[in-house]
């Protein structure tokens, strides 16, 4: 049959006749409309979850993200009398100040070796702790020690240090049974040369158990049959241990030590501002307290605010350093790879 004299001829919207070898933009539209298409099914169908959430997001836009914008202080000499409208820029100088402030920098130095050493002595704990709960084979021995460990989380940090001053102190139970037995009295919560481990103990004791929740989670993840299949191919329980265990727990380690690293300079207030005076400031100052006592205390809120920037702003640092490691290892981190 013969073609017809006029054949009507696909147009690119450059005028140019479309390849029909090559995906045109109207595949694109097309792929664009599917997209569209699927975040409205997807909003219709989840749209009661999407109100849930709107309050915990509500709280979180104004406790988290509104107070962001007071970081402007920073660049104010910043008086409450007036106001940070009416209070007169200084630009950079707070941050000048505090590069040449001695008492910053020991503060850093302090916080950045409580951090390194609680995760080399205090990380790896709870992972250690979670993979011991997992072999207890009967469930109400393992449901009785998980209580047990998990317990001295909710007890505030007034009462560790006074359970750790009872014990510890000068008037402490170890001090008395060592004079009993004819040696001398020791005071560990009054000597700033072990007081890092002090701290890490205190950590420890606290801590440690509740952070074991997401290393049990992840155990449960694994399947077990790879258990059974290992077991059957002779495989000891440390060999099961180090190709099934450890690698499920990775992910979720990796992604803890991301979070941990972005925390480095933040180790905590209460637990340091208890212990400050009994140790001295050149032992347990820490940039929390270092704040505290330069802004609150003196009313220097724009030199306080200058501090506290440059703390999350190296805390934003090393997270996305730790990241990128991260992804260059494999793993996902804490966001995926573009």
């Amino acid at each position: 049959m013969a073609a017809p004299d006029h054949v009507a001829v696909e147009r690119s919207p450059a005028g140019n006749p479309a390849s029909p070898g090559r995906p045109g933009t109207t595949r694109a539209r097309a792929q664009e409309r599917a997209k569209r298409g699927s975040l409205r099914s997807r909003f219709r169908r989840d749209w009661q979850l999407l109100l849930m959430t709107v309050p915990a997001i509500g709280l979180l836009l104004l406790f988290h993200y509104v107070p962001l914008l007071g970081n402007v202080i920073a660049f104010q000499d910043y008086s409450p009398y007036v106001g940070i409208k009416d209070s007169p820029w200084v630009g950079m100088s707070n941050f000048q100040w505090l590069m040449f402030d001695q008492s910053f920098w020991d503060a850093t130095i302090n916080t950045l070796s409580i951090t390194t050493f609680q995760l080399i002595f205090y990380f790896p704990l709870p992972i250690l702790l979670a993979i011991l709960l997992d072999s207890v084979v009967r469930p109400r021995l393992r449901l009785f020690i998980q209580g047990i460990v998990y317990m001295p989380h909710f007890f505030s940090w007034v009462l560790v240090v006074t359970l750790f001053q009872q014990m510890f102190g000068g008037a402490g139970l170890l001090a008395q049974i060592l004079r009993d037995h004819g040696f001398s009295g020791l005071d560990i919560m009054t000597n700033p040369d072990t007081f890092i481990l002090l701290v890490t103990a205190e950590s420890v004791w606290k801590d440690a158990g509740w952070g074991t929740i997401i290393f049990l989670a992840a155990l449960a993840a694994i399947n077990p049959h790879l258990y059974e299949a290992a077991a059957v191919d002779g495989a000891s329980r440390w060999r099961r241990l180090w190709h099934i265990t450890l690698p499920g727990l990775r992910p979720v380690f990796v992604l803890l030590l991301i979070l941990r690293l972005g925390d480095a300079l933040n180790v905590g207030f209460e637990q340091f501002f208890l212990q400050r005076d009994a140790v001295g400031r050149d032992a347990a100052e820490v940039l929390d307290t270092f704040v505290y006592w330069r802004t609150l205390l003196t009313g220097e809120w724009s030199y306080g605010a200058a501090a506290g920037l440059v703390k999350g702003v190296a805390g934003l640092i090393l997270i996305l350093i730790a990241n990128k490691v991260a992804h260059r290892f494999g793993e996902q981190g804490i966001y995926k790879r573009s």
